[in-house]
Protein backbone atom coordinates (compact mmCIF):
# COMPACT_ATOMS: atom_id res chain seq x y z
CA UNK A 1 0.00 0.00 0.00
CA UNK A 2 1.49 3.34 -1.07
CA UNK A 3 1.62 6.07 1.58
CA UNK A 4 0.64 9.63 0.66
CA UNK A 5 1.05 12.79 2.71
CA UNK A 6 -1.62 15.43 2.00
CA UNK A 7 -0.81 18.98 3.08
CA UNK A 8 -3.42 21.76 2.92
CA UNK A 9 -4.61 24.38 5.40
CA UNK A 10 -8.16 24.38 4.00
CA UNK A 11 -10.04 21.77 6.10
CA UNK A 12 -12.61 20.99 3.41
CA UNK A 13 -10.03 20.34 0.68
CA UNK A 14 -7.82 18.39 3.07
CA UNK A 15 -10.71 16.14 4.11
CA UNK A 16 -11.97 15.61 0.55
CA UNK A 17 -8.54 14.70 -0.84
CA UNK A 18 -7.67 12.42 2.08
CA UNK A 19 -11.04 10.65 1.91
CA UNK A 20 -10.80 10.07 -1.84
CA UNK A 21 -7.24 8.74 -1.66
CA UNK A 22 -8.16 6.39 1.18
CA UNK A 23 -11.07 5.15 -0.92
CA UNK A 24 -8.50 4.41 -3.65
CA UNK A 25 -6.69 2.21 -1.07
CA UNK A 26 -3.78 4.52 -0.31
CA UNK A 27 -2.52 5.02 3.23
CA UNK A 28 -2.93 8.74 3.95
CA UNK A 29 -1.37 11.10 6.49
CA UNK A 30 -2.26 14.78 6.71
CA UNK A 31 -0.69 18.08 7.76
CA UNK A 32 -2.03 21.63 7.83
CA UNK A 33 1.09 23.84 7.82
CA UNK A 34 4.71 23.93 6.71
CA UNK A 35 6.44 22.75 9.90
CA UNK A 36 4.03 19.86 10.52
CA UNK A 37 4.34 18.79 6.87
CA UNK A 38 8.13 18.53 7.08
CA UNK A 39 7.88 16.66 10.39
CA UNK A 40 5.27 14.26 8.99
CA UNK A 41 7.38 13.56 5.89
CA UNK A 42 10.39 12.75 8.07
CA UNK A 43 8.33 10.48 10.33
CA UNK A 44 6.34 8.55 7.71
CA UNK A 45 8.61 8.54 4.59
CA UNK A 46 5.66 8.95 2.18
CA UNK A 47 5.74 7.59 -1.37
CA UNK A 48 4.23 10.87 -2.61
CA UNK A 49 3.24 14.28 -1.23
CA UNK A 50 0.16 16.24 -2.31
CA UNK A 51 1.19 19.74 -1.30
CA UNK A 52 -0.64 23.07 -1.28
CA UNK A 53 1.50 26.09 -2.19
CA UNK A 54 -0.04 28.54 0.29
CA UNK A 55 0.52 27.32 3.85
CA UNK A 56 0.98 28.90 7.28
CA UNK A 57 4.37 28.60 8.98
CA UNK A 58 6.24 28.49 5.68
CA UNK A 59 4.91 27.89 2.19
CA UNK A 60 4.73 24.76 0.07
CA UNK A 61 7.83 25.69 -1.92
CA UNK A 62 9.91 25.66 1.25
CA UNK A 63 8.26 22.40 2.36
CA UNK A 64 9.19 20.90 -1.01
CA UNK A 65 12.82 22.07 -0.67
CA UNK A 66 13.17 20.57 2.78
CA UNK A 67 11.56 17.25 1.88
CA UNK A 68 13.63 16.87 -1.29
CA UNK A 69 16.84 17.72 0.59
CA UNK A 70 16.58 14.42 2.48
CA UNK A 71 14.77 12.02 0.15
CA UNK A 72 13.66 11.87 -3.48
CA UNK A 73 9.89 12.03 -3.03
CA UNK A 74 7.46 12.88 -5.84
CA UNK A 75 5.47 16.04 -5.10
CA UNK A 76 2.15 17.05 -6.65
CA UNK A 77 1.56 20.71 -5.84
CA UNK A 78 -1.89 22.24 -5.48
CA UNK A 79 -2.13 25.91 -6.34
CA UNK A 80 -4.60 28.67 -7.04
CA UNK A 81 -1.84 30.48 -8.91
CA UNK A 82 -1.90 30.03 -12.67
CA UNK A 83 0.99 32.09 -14.02
CA UNK A 84 3.97 30.29 -15.45
CA UNK A 85 6.52 31.88 -13.12
CA UNK A 86 5.04 30.21 -10.05
CA UNK A 87 5.01 26.87 -11.82
CA UNK A 88 8.66 27.19 -12.85
CA UNK A 89 9.67 28.17 -9.32
CA UNK A 90 7.86 25.14 -7.94
CA UNK A 91 9.43 22.77 -10.43
CA UNK A 92 12.82 24.26 -9.60
CA UNK A 93 12.58 23.13 -5.97
CA UNK A 94 11.65 19.56 -6.85
CA UNK A 95 7.91 19.54 -7.56
CA UNK A 96 6.97 16.91 -10.17
CA UNK A 97 3.56 18.19 -11.24
CA UNK A 98 0.97 20.92 -10.65
CA UNK A 99 -2.78 20.82 -10.25
CA UNK A 100 -4.63 24.14 -10.25
CA UNK A 101 -7.62 24.67 -7.95
CA UNK A 102 -10.44 23.90 -8.40
CA UNK A 103 -9.73 20.38 -9.61
CA UNK A 104 -11.67 17.14 -9.90
CA UNK A 105 -10.83 14.25 -7.59
CA UNK A 106 -10.68 11.97 -10.63
CA UNK A 107 -7.91 14.10 -12.13
CA UNK A 108 -6.03 14.24 -8.85
CA UNK A 109 -6.09 10.44 -8.49
CA UNK A 110 -4.94 10.05 -12.11
CA UNK A 111 -2.00 12.43 -11.56
CA UNK A 112 -1.06 10.61 -8.34
CA UNK A 113 -1.03 7.23 -10.06
CA UNK A 114 1.10 8.53 -12.94
CA UNK A 115 3.70 9.96 -10.56
CA UNK A 116 3.82 6.77 -8.51
CA UNK A 117 4.26 4.60 -11.61
CA UNK A 118 7.02 6.89 -12.84
CA UNK A 119 8.78 6.68 -9.48
CA UNK A 120 8.49 2.90 -9.41
CA UNK A 121 10.05 2.59 -12.86
CA UNK A 122 12.86 5.00 -12.00
CA UNK A 123 13.56 3.26 -8.73
CA UNK A 124 13.76 -0.16 -10.36
CA UNK A 125 15.93 0.75 -13.35
CA UNK A 126 19.20 0.55 -11.41
CA UNK A 127 20.22 -1.97 -8.75
CA UNK A 128 19.95 -0.66 -5.19
CA UNK A 129 22.99 -1.14 -2.98
CA UNK A 130 22.42 -1.64 0.75
CA UNK A 131 25.57 -2.47 2.68
CA UNK A 132 27.20 -5.38 0.85
CA UNK A 133 23.97 -6.31 -0.96
CA UNK A 134 22.99 -5.26 -4.49
CA UNK A 135 19.32 -5.74 -5.37
CA UNK A 136 18.11 -5.59 -8.98
CA UNK A 137 14.31 -5.33 -8.88
CA UNK A 138 13.84 -5.51 -12.65
CA UNK A 139 16.13 -8.47 -13.12
CA UNK A 140 15.04 -10.09 -9.84
CA UNK A 141 18.64 -10.79 -8.90
CA UNK A 142 20.45 -10.24 -5.61
CA UNK A 143 24.19 -10.19 -4.96
CA UNK A 144 26.01 -10.09 -1.65
CA UNK A 145 29.72 -9.34 -1.54
CA UNK A 146 29.85 -9.86 -5.29
CA UNK A 147 28.31 -13.33 -5.17
CA UNK A 148 24.80 -14.00 -6.44
CA UNK A 149 22.36 -15.09 -3.74
CA UNK A 150 19.51 -17.44 -4.62
CA UNK A 151 16.16 -16.30 -3.27
CA UNK A 152 12.90 -18.11 -3.72
CA UNK A 153 10.17 -16.25 -5.57
CA UNK A 154 8.36 -15.42 -2.33
CA UNK A 155 11.55 -14.35 -0.57
CA UNK A 156 12.30 -11.94 -3.41
CA UNK A 157 8.73 -10.60 -3.46
CA UNK A 158 8.91 -9.98 0.30
CA UNK A 159 12.26 -8.22 -0.03
CA UNK A 160 10.99 -6.08 -2.94
CA UNK A 161 7.83 -5.09 -1.05
CA UNK A 162 9.89 -3.88 1.92
CA UNK A 163 12.46 -2.24 -0.35
CA UNK A 164 9.78 -0.05 -1.94
CA UNK A 165 8.92 1.22 1.56
CA UNK A 166 12.35 1.94 3.09
CA UNK A 167 12.37 2.31 6.91
CA UNK A 168 8.56 2.08 7.04
CA UNK A 169 7.17 -0.39 9.58
CA UNK A 170 4.97 -2.91 7.73
CA UNK A 171 2.65 -5.22 9.63
CA UNK A 172 2.58 -8.98 9.13
CA UNK A 173 -1.04 -8.68 8.02
CA UNK A 174 -0.13 -6.23 5.24
CA UNK A 175 2.74 -8.47 4.12
CA UNK A 176 0.48 -11.52 4.05
CA UNK A 177 -2.10 -9.66 1.99
CA UNK A 178 0.25 -8.07 -0.57
CA UNK A 179 3.05 -10.64 -0.86
CA UNK A 180 1.08 -13.86 -0.39
CA UNK A 181 -2.32 -12.58 -1.49
CA UNK A 182 -3.93 -13.88 1.67
CA UNK A 183 -6.53 -12.14 3.82
CA UNK A 184 -5.47 -10.86 7.21
CA UNK A 185 -5.79 -13.28 10.08
CA UNK A 186 -3.86 -16.08 8.38
CA UNK A 187 -0.92 -17.57 10.30
CA UNK A 188 1.68 -14.80 10.68
CA UNK A 189 4.57 -17.19 11.37
CA UNK A 190 4.78 -17.63 7.60
CA UNK A 191 6.14 -14.09 7.39
CA UNK A 192 8.56 -14.68 10.28
CA UNK A 193 9.95 -17.79 8.59
CA UNK A 194 10.67 -15.96 5.33
CA UNK A 195 12.22 -12.98 7.15
CA UNK A 196 14.50 -15.41 8.99
CA UNK A 197 15.57 -16.89 5.64
CA UNK A 198 16.32 -13.44 4.20
CA UNK A 199 18.40 -12.54 7.25
CA UNK A 200 20.37 -15.76 6.92
CA UNK A 201 21.09 -15.11 3.24
CA UNK A 202 21.54 -11.33 3.25
CA UNK A 203 22.65 -10.47 6.77
CA UNK A 204 20.88 -10.03 10.07
CA UNK A 205 20.86 -6.23 9.96
CA UNK A 206 18.94 -5.79 6.70
CA UNK A 207 15.42 -6.27 8.09
CA UNK A 208 14.54 -4.82 11.48
CA UNK A 209 11.84 -6.24 13.74
CA UNK A 210 9.34 -3.57 14.80
CA UNK A 211 7.92 -5.01 18.00
CA UNK A 212 4.16 -5.15 18.09
CA UNK A 213 3.93 -4.27 14.37
CA UNK A 214 6.03 -6.30 11.95
CA UNK A 215 9.18 -5.50 9.99
CA UNK A 216 11.05 -2.63 8.32
CA UNK A 217 13.90 -2.60 5.81
CA UNK A 218 16.96 -0.78 7.15
CA UNK A 219 18.62 1.61 4.70
CA UNK A 220 21.50 3.79 5.95
CA UNK A 221 20.69 7.50 5.87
Amino acid sequence: MKRILVVDDEPTILAQVATRLRAEEFAVDTAVDGPSAVAAAAATAPDLVVLDVMLPGFDGLEVCRRIQAHRATPVLMLTARTDETDMLIGLGVGADDYLTKPFSMRELVARVRVLLRRMDRAGESEPMVIGDCSIDLQGRRVHRGGDEVHLTRTEFDLLAFLLRRPRAAVSREVLLEHVWGWASGVESRTVDTHVKALRRKLGAGLIRTVHGVGYALEIPR
